[in-house]
């Protein structure tokens, strides 16, 4: 999902004319930030239902009616990059028109820094022909590391990842988990060195750092044995603790949650904790299964069991469903793998609104907790 959202900003906001076809710049901080209020902020993927400018014209729209943030998670152009932090950079001008629809409608980003396939993090996204694809490519840790201080010089987030569901990569690439983690410790140190406000993080895929997923790579490991030393090898430049968590994958109904399912995250550590990305499908789609009110269970189970002072934010992956054939022709377009795109239909139905609008009862729960 995060993959298809880049290149549809590419394709989109690249089109918005800004300041009279001048480079833009983005909208300043707000003067009060949702992020002071002491509240979870709550937020979605700004992901809309079609594939076309209106469609998600609207859905920032729309997303100011039900949310405080928005999540922007790109992959960094990675040529471009390798020559400096202050390159000229389309890619660049495309975030920031993403920045000004979301504070024209009242919303702050959360940014992910995203190296790798969003819909298959054993491999990275986009690196150049010819490239090792590891952590220990000197191209790779330079690339990441420009392009990350220039998302800070730019936009200044309060909240910034430095990767997605980290664990699922180190899971099957055990060789080059160190030169991730180092290059994480030495892009933490340069951010603060020119930010010391901003807080970072990486996301750890919840369901496979709980070993619910029968992988390979897995091992002899048990259900619910959580592999914490992959978490705790970030520390101590982890500012808060943040997972994914799709339990559909595995629960074939949300009232089959466990009542302790997500507490272990804040028992573990004293940090504040935060949800990054997650959902449950409203219907059975492939090999998944889902219903409406799986949607309310799933909410009542992070509600219950992570609310509180040191839940931070919480981003659901879709306000509304999307059209998968408007997405699976976009994406063949893009040249993307027909795997790929059979990952992403899984995810066709965890919207809290049908793709045209139309309200699912988890929405009201959602609103609910929000206000």
């Amino acid at each position: 999902m995060r993959r298809i959202l880049y290149f549809l900003s590419l394709l989109l906001l690249s089109s918005l004319a800004c300041n009279g076809g001048a480079n833009p710049t983005p909208p300043p901080t707000p003067e009060t930030s949702t992020f002071d209020s002491g509240k979870t902020a709550y937020g979605f993927f700004p992901t809309p239902p079609e594939v076309s400018l209106a469609s998600i014209m609207k859905l920032y729209k729309d997303l100011g009616d039900h949310a405080d943030i928005a999540l922007l998670q790109q992959t960094p152009p990675w040529e471009e990059f390798l020559q400096g932090a202050e390159v000229e950079s389309q890619h660049i001008i495309d975030i920031t028109n993403q920045y000004t629809l979301a504070s024209q409608n009242g919303l702050e980003i959360v940014y992910v820094v995203d190296p790798l396939n969003g819909l298959n993090r054993r491999e990275f996204s986009g690196l150049p022909a010819g490239w090792e694809a590891n952590f220990a490519n000197p191209d790779v840790r330079t690339a990441y590391t420009n392009y990350t201080l220039r998302i800070v010089r730019d936009f200044h987030p309060r909240y910034l990842g430095l990767a997605s569901e980290i664990n699922t990569y180190m899971d099957s690439h055990p060789e080059d988990a160190p030169n991730f983690i180092s290059l994480y410790k030495e892009v933490y140190q340069a951010v603060k060195a020119e930010s010391p406000e901003t807080q970072i993080f990486v996301t750890f895929q919840w369901e496979d750092l709980n070993n619910l997923f029968p992988q390979p790579e897995e091992g002899n490991r048990q259900k619910f044995n959580t592999n914490w030393e992959q978490v705790e090898a970030f520390e101590p430049d982890l500012d808060l603790w943040v997972i994914s968590s799709y339990p559909f994958i595995v629960y074939q109904h949300g009232a089959d949650i466990p009542i302790d399912y997500y507490s272990p995250l804040l028992s573990r550590t004293d940090k504040p904790v935060a949800v990054a990305e997650g959902g449950f499908t409203s219907r059975n789609l492939g090999p998944t299964r889902g219903d409406e009110q799986s949607q309310v269970d799933y909410l009542n189970a992070i509600h219950s069991q992570l609310g509180g002072e040191r839940f931070k934010f919480w981003i659901y992956l879709l306000l509304n469903d999307f059209n998968l054939d408007s997405y699976a022709k976009f994406m063949r377009q893009q040249g993307t793998k027909e795997a790929d795109i059979e990952t992403l239909s899984m995810f066709g139905a965890v919207g809290l609104r049908e793709a045209g609008g139309d309200p699912k009862p988890a929405l009201e729960i959602w609103d609910s907790f929000r206000k």
